[in-house]
């Protein structure tokens, strides 16, 4: 279970579902502010309107016993004079709170009550106002003909033609946008865990897809690694995605890793190969000194144990070379090193090599791996040649350019690329008797494929073979 749920599928449901979560729950909260701003909005409105037309009323010159006012359910309506006592109120209006008068029941001013007809006439030629400001909200309760209910109230002043300033409080009921708000608060509630499992599934299955060709690509490659089998590939899904490219450059890897086994079994049959005739050869000359002692040829013996000596350094080299060893590097001053060569061999009465060294150039790499390359390339050339070796160096385009010719018969076009393959002769038969094992060229390229360069062979001024090694400055 556990498993399960850290599985790519689980972690991307779960976390897509509680994304989706975050943004309802920002989202309703913000629409619920919204709609709780726009009816409060609408309910001020209301009770303005209200309040002003009471208002409007009292300025044209309404007496209060004769004001027209609004159903008290729906607008509870109070009209109070500066000192707080109430003139006029609505029908049935029991208790209000949150207006601030000081009582509920209406009491007439005397100057009303008082005036005779003539006084009514004269003032009903004047007129009052309405104050322009704007009004004060407040929040309270009205209790009308038995039902207490939240209300808000708007105070808009007006100047009656009696010159009295008085304020008309008028109230709106906010029930209905209680309502609204509870309503719609409920039914998101209760659509969230609904649309949630929605999502949910649906990222579930979506990944479920998705994954699908990734769980083939394992499933075939947990195949190929029990039975062994490389030339296998896992299926490429059409889709062209990041799968698509994973599936493909996995066949590429199996392909490559095939290629190495390939090569790998091939290394070891021929090293098997190489390694039998001087064993073989050591042996009968050893069994044949044991029977006839008086003819050993020592030479002969040291010369197939120095030849198995050889080919076995030249495979452990290899071996490291695959292995990815990489010893320590350093700055190595090329024209030295290829000096120093070129007096080591100067004693050997090999084919004299003839030096043309333009420049010193510094690289950075293992000095013993180069010079083991160079010499490689100088053997190869001493052994063809019929008279003349060349090993020169300069700088060419930013980078050390070794070049080595002899006077060989060279090499064919069609074999250039081979030569460098491990355990390959063109004369098998000659090179078998001059000690080599096909491995010098297959070294010398790995070793400077090794230091960022490459190597490459052509026709030589002389008729021979030229080899070019070009190594990048340090």
């Amino acid at each position: 279970m556990v498993r399960r749920l850290s599985s790519v599928r689980a972690r991307t449901t779960l976390g897509a579902t509680a994304v989706v979560a975050a943004a309802l729950v920002a989202a309703g909260f913000a629409v619920v502010l919204l709609l709780r701003a726009n009816l409060a909005g609408k309910t001020d409105l209301e009770a303005e309107v209200a309040a002003r037309n009471v208002a409007s009323q009292l300025a044209s010159g309404v007496r209060y016993a004769d004001l027209d006012l609004p159903d008290g359910a729906e607008h509870p309506v109070q009209v109070v004079d500066e000192d707080g006592r109430v003139l006029a109120a609505s029908e049935d209006l029991e208790a209000i709170s949150g207006t601030g008068a000081s009582g509920v029941r209406p009491v007439p001013p005397p100057a009303q009550q008082d005036d005779d007809d003539d006084d009514d006439d004269d003032d009903d030629s004047e007129r009052g106002e309405v104050s322009d400001d704007d009004p004060d909200f407040t929040t309270g309760s009205a209790t009308v003909d038995g039902d207490t209910a939240d209300y808000r109230f708007a105070a808009v002043e007006a100047t009656t033609p009696w010159d009295e300033t008085v304020t008309v409080h008028a109230g709106a009921d906010l029930g209905v946008t209680q309502d609204a708000v509870a309503t719609a608060t409920r039914a998101m509630l209760a659509g969230l865990p609904l649309l949630l499992a929605v999502v949910a599934g649906v990222t579930w299955l979506v990944t479920r897809r998705a994954l699908r060709p990734v769980e083939a690509v394992r499933a075939e490659l947990a195949e190929i690694t029990a039975a062994g089998d490389l030339v296998r590939r896992v299926p490429v899904p059409d889709s062209g995605d990041e799968i698509a490219r994973l599936a493909a450059t996995t066949n590429e890897t199996l392909a490559r890793l095939q290629e190495s086994a390939a090569q790998q079994r091939a290394f070891v049959a021929d090293a098997s190969h190489e390694l039998r005739s001087p064993i073989a050869s050591l042996r009968t000359q050893l069994e044949v000194a044991a029977a006839h002692p008086e003819l050993l040829e020592l030479d002969g013996l040291v010369e197939d144990v120095v030849r198995l000596q050889d080919l076995a350094a030249d495979l452990l080299l290899l071996a490291r070379i695959d292995a990815g060893d990489r010893p320590p590097r350093q700055t190595v001053e090329l024209g030295r090193l290829l000096r120093d060569e070129v007096a080591h061999r100067a004693a050997t009465g090999r084919v004299p090599v003839e030096a043309s060294i333009e420049a010193d150039p510094r690289i950075t790499g293992v000095p013993r791996q180069l010079s083991r390359a160079v010499g490689n390339l100088l053997d190869n050339a001493q052994r063809h040649a019929e008279g003349l070796v060349r090993l020169s160096l300069r700088v060419e385009d930013g980078r050390a350019v070794i070049r080595v010719s002899d006077d060989g018969p060279g090499v064919p076009p069609g074999d250039r690329e081979r030569i460098f393959e491990r355990f390959v002769r063109l004369d098998d038969a000659r090179s078998r008797d001059d000690g080599g094992a096909g491995l010098g060229l297959a070294i010398a390229r790995d070793l400077v494929a090794a230091h960022g360069g490459d190597v490459t062979v052509r026709e030589a001024p002389e008729g021979g073979a030229l080899f070019e090694v070009r190594l990048p400055l340090t």
